[in-house]
């Protein structure tokens, strides 16, 4: 581990920091610079730029600046949002999960009949909007294909037509 790298942590087990880091340097033409790595995984931890100086006995304002003249154009050319505006740096972490590099990691669920499901939640986003919170959950449920693990008086329905499964 590189000086840096013992900030932020939590975001190495949430994040595919490997791949996003690869395809960031690709959007920007070479590598991240540890600083830029830094306050990334600043954002991604959900760390707001003042959050981040102060945490890195920086100038807010100078991250701020780094982060408007760096990361942010970075991420909106990987993500195909080069000419849109980021209006908050909560965009950043909602439009790189967006594109798959949060981790996903599988739920297993028992039910009192033994019969395991794994669920994996794709992605959710929560927006709040004129006082109404919106909830999109794209998941995907795996299920034993066997006859012998579905009983005859399970019934599966769809509750929810704005739920999607795939």
């Amino acid at each position: 581990m590189t000086l840096t790298d013992d900030q932020f942590t939590q975001v190495f087990t949430d994040w595919d920091l490997e791949t996003l880091y690869t395809d960031l340097a690709s959007a920007k033409g070479r590598r991240l610079t540890p600083v830029e790595k830094l306050h990334l995984r600043g954002l991604l931890s959900g760390h707001s730029p003042s959050e981040i100086a102060e945490k890195l006995s920086k100038s807010v304002k100078g991250v701020e600046v780094d982060l408007c003249s760096t990361l942010y154009q970075y991420v909106k050319n990987l993500v195909g949002k080069s000419n849109g505006k980021v209006d908050n740096w909560r965009n950043i972490t909602e439009w790189l999960e967006g594109a798959g590099y949060r981790k996903q990691i599988p739920v297993e669920v028992l039910s009192d009949d033994h019969f395991s499901v794994k669920i994996l939640v794709k992605r959710a986003n929560v927006v709040l909007e004129k006082n109404q919170i919106a909830i999109d959950i794209n998941l995907r449920i795996i299920a034993p294909t066997s006859s012998e693990s579905m009983s005859k008086d399970t019934e599966v329905t769809e509750t929810n037509p704005s739920l999607s499964i795939d």
